[in-house]
C-alpha cells in the first residue's frame, strides 16, 4: 500500500478507532479474593486486552476482568513480566513510578471528579479522589478509611519470588473497591443499566523507563477523563 493511500485510510478510520469503548459488567454475589483470581465468579466474564500504547520495550501481554456486586466492584489483572520493578513498601506512596496497575472510575459526568486506584505487585495500594479542573488535578486521601470503606486487595507472582527486582514470568493483581469508599460521587451504587466512564492501565519499567498499557487510549496522561471508555452495569 502506498503512503498516500495509507494516509487517506487513516483519516477515514480515525473517528472509529478513537471512539470510546463500552464494556458490559456482570453482577455476581460477593466473593473472597486471593490475588490469583481463583474464585469461580471470574469464569463468568472474559479477559479484556490492555495493549501497550506508549513505550519502547517489547509488548507484554496484559489483560483485565471486571465484575460487580451489591456492595462494590471487582478487578483482576494478569500481567506478563520479566522483572519485578517494585521497591516501594508502603501504601499511598508514588506507586506509579514503578510497576503498577491502575483503575480510574468517573461515575458521574456532571462533575470533573473521579476515583483513582493503584496497586503494586508487592500489594501496596493508592486509593484517591481526583478533582480535575481543566487539567489541573491533585489527589485526596480517603478519610475514615476503615470498616466497609476499606478496599480488599491481593497480588501473586508467577515464575519467581515476590521480592523487589526479582526475575519473574508475570504477576496478578486482584482487588475490590466498595461503593462506600466512593461516597459522595454520583451514580453510586450502580443499578442495572447505570453507566460509568472508566479506564484501566498498567505501567511497566522493564526497560528502565515506563511502558504504558491502556484499555482506552489517551493522547497524553492517564487523567484525560473525556477519553475514558464506558462501563455498563448489566
Amino acid at each position: 500500500m502506498n503512503t498516500k493511500l495509507s494516509y487517506l485510510l487513516t483519516l477515514l478510520l480515525f473517528p472509529f478507532l478513537s471512539m470510546s469503548q463500552d464494556l458490559r459488567i456482570q453482577a455476581v454475589p460477593d466473593f473472597e479474593i486471593d490475588g490469583r483470581g481463583s474464585a469461580n465468579e471470574w469464569k463468568q466474564t472474559d479477559w479484556i486486552p490492555l495493549p501497550m500504547k506508549h513505550g519502547d520495550g517489547p509488548e507484554l501481554s496484559t489483560e483485565a476482568k471486571v465484575l460487580y456486586s451489591a456492595t462494590g466492584i471487582y478487578f483482576l489483572f494478569n500481567c506478563k513480566d520479566n522483572k519485578l520493578n517494585a521497591t516501594l513498601t508502603e501504601d499511598f506512596a508514588d506507586l506509579y513510578k514503578e510497576d503498577v496497575v491502575e483503575v480510574f472510575l468517573w461515575t458521574d459526568e456532571q462533575y470533573p471528579l473521579y476515583f483513582e486506584y493503584e496497586l503494586s505487585p508487592l500489594d501496596y495500594e493508592l486509593p484517591i479522589i481526583i478533582p480535575n479542573r481543566e487539567g489541573d488535578f491533585f489527589g485526596w486521601k480517603p478519610w475514615h478509611y476503615e470498616g466497609e470503606r476499606r478496599t480488599r486487595h491481593a497480588t501473586s507472582i508467577q515464575g519467581g519470588a515476590k521480592e523487589s527486582m526479582a526475575q519473574i514470568e508475570g504477576w496478578v493483581a486482584e482487588f475490590f473497591i466498595p461503593y462506600a469508599l466512593l461516597k459522595p460521587l454520583g451514580n453510586v451504587p450502580p443499578q442495572k443499566g447505570t453507566k460509568w466512564r472508566a479506564n484501566m492501565y498498567r505501567i511497566d519499567y522493564d526497560q528502565g523507563k515506563p511502558d504504558y498499557y491502556q484499555w482506552q487510549p489517551t493522547k497524553g496522561n492517564f487523567h484525560e477523563y473525556e477519553s475514558f471508555g464506558t462501563f455498563i452495569f448489566d
